[in-house]
């Protein structure tokens, strides 16, 4: 199996999907909703930034959050779900299945997709080769750690690659990060706090390098503008000429690298 989402970063403008972190928590009301056969977790998010409601699914399809402004009545929620049933229904449709990792299938290494390769004679390892069909994952050890190690590995090389990139884009605007931090988080590809510190997803690591980059310099440069106004956007393309292109690749294909179940 091929996770075919790989492409030249030609589309056009899309507009920004990593947002910072919020200073302060917002209360959260959490429960289930059901569309399209599914039960899905729904998250009610009060803000006092929000003037309206707004509807949003998760990466991978896995969840719900609508966003409301503050003391709005429950019925107004459960009146706003309904009226938007129909959308939900037809972007679900949309999200990518969710594949197992598992030998025989590719997976993207900074955007390469390579094929998983089960050879459990070996300590439990995982190395990187090649065979005439392409690259390989090659994942020693018992067969129901697979999952596990490979994202380990993905990790491992996240805090490698990411870290000289954080220092990179740090040096260039003249501000230092108090703290980086890898998640497996569904919603975000990173954040940064008011005190400077940074959160990563691993999966990013399944991207191509330019998009990595990209969301590095895009979380740096919120440690001297923490909003997406004019002078961000404007320092974040200085730090990264392919912001836009990146941006727009993130948006297209991070549902599918979102959906791949390292369990």
């Amino acid at each position: 199996m091929t996770l075919g989402f790989f492409r030249n970063l030609t589309k056009p403008k899309a507009a920004p999907v990593v947002e910072r972190a919020k200073q302060k928590a917002a209360p959260v009301v959490e429960r289930e909703h059901c569309v399209a056969g599914r039960t899905l977790p729904l998250k009610i998010v009060e803000s006092a930034r929000a003037r309206r409601l707004t509807l949003r699914i998760d990466s991978g399809g896995q969840g719900l959050r609508v966003t409301v402004p503050p003391g709005l009545r429950r019925g107004e929620v459960e009146k706003f779900l309904d009226r938007h049933q129909d959308w939900l229904e037809q972007r679900l449709a949309k999200v990518p299945t969710r594949p197992q990792v598992r030998p025989g299938i590719r997976i993207p290494v900074r955007g390469v997709p390579h094929r998983i390769v089960h050879e459990p004679s070996k300590r439990g390892t995982i190395t990187v080769a090649r065979d005439d069909r392409g690259p390989l994952l090659i994942v020693h050890g018992e067969r129901i750690h697979l999952p596990r190690r490979i994202a380990d590995y993905l990790k491992r090389e996240a805090k490698k690659e990411i870290e000289k990139l954080v220092v990179k884009h740090t040096e260039a605007i003249g501000k230092r990060a108090k703290a980086i931090r890898y998640k497996d988080t569904s919603s975000r590809w990173g954040s940064c706090t008011s005190e400077g510190n940074l959160s990563f997803s691993w999966r990013i690591m399944m991207a191509p390098p330019a998009v990595i980059n990209y969301l590095v310099a895009h979380e740096v440069a919120h440690l001297k503008e923490m909003n997406h106004g004019p002078k961000f956007w404007k320092l974040c393309e200085k730090l990264c000429p392919d912001t836009d292109r990146c941006k727009d690749w993130l948006k297209r294909n991070g549902g599918a690298l979102q959906a791949i179940v390292f369990e």
